[in-house]
């Protein structure tokens, strides 16, 4: 079996946190790559937040990059056996969007947009992975609306957005450890 998996990064763009996990999940039969959603080398720093959300909003959005993101990932549907997409807060609510496609796996980790886009039926397995508490709306609501839609399962742990980035000042470890844990164990699943 050959797998590929493709990553999307947060607002701050492909950092370490990001390189981390496409080293996380590679394996003899896993390719991983990340997308980067920026010009070649844009990151930007955490303390840097708002005007990287700027950035994001005004230069990527949600709907712009959808179609290219698409292509790439029915291309790679040629080439692999199963292609996954593991997105991180914007990039989770892009990945979320894209689950229509005939994908093997999707994992959004903290898209707080999602709330925005729940008209969405995923096709293949989607995992949701939460944290505990958001300051801009109320988890437990998402969470609750995400329970009854086909195909998805949710996980929440204890800790803010940017609970899995050990870069973050949001860092809390043994939730990143137990999420960590089950995304492969969710990546393993046979059938859901």
């Amino acid at each position: 079996m050959k797998r590929k998996i493709f990553i999307l990064h947060e607002i701050y763009g492909v950092n370490h946190f990001i390189k981390e996990q496409v080293q996380a999940y590679c394996d003899e039969d896993t390719s991983v790559s990340f997308i980067s959603l920026y010009p070649e080398g844009l990151s930007f720093s955490y303390e840097k937040e708002k005007q990287a959300y700027d950035y994001f909003l005004q230069t990527v959005g949600f709907d712009t990059p959808l179609e290219l993101l698409s292509q790439n990932l029915l291309k790679a549907s040629e080439n692999y056996d199963e292609v996954v997409l593991i997105g991180y807060s914007v990039g989770a609510t892009l990945a979320w969007r894209l689950a229509t496609l005939p994908l093997h796996r999707i994992i959004c980790v903290y898209g707080s947009r999602i709330r925005q886009y729940l008209d969405v039926i995923p096709s293949c397995p989607t995992l949701v992975v939460l944290p505990s508490y958001e300051s801009s709306f109320d988890v437990h609501t998402l969470k609750k609306a995400l329970v009854n839609i086909e195909n998805v399962h949710t996980k929440q742990y204890q800790g803010l957005h940017g609970f899995m980035d050990a870069y973050n000042s949001n860092y809390c470890q043994r939730s990143y450890l137990q999420a960590h844990g089950d995304i492969k164990s969710f990546l393993q699943a046979e059938k859901l």
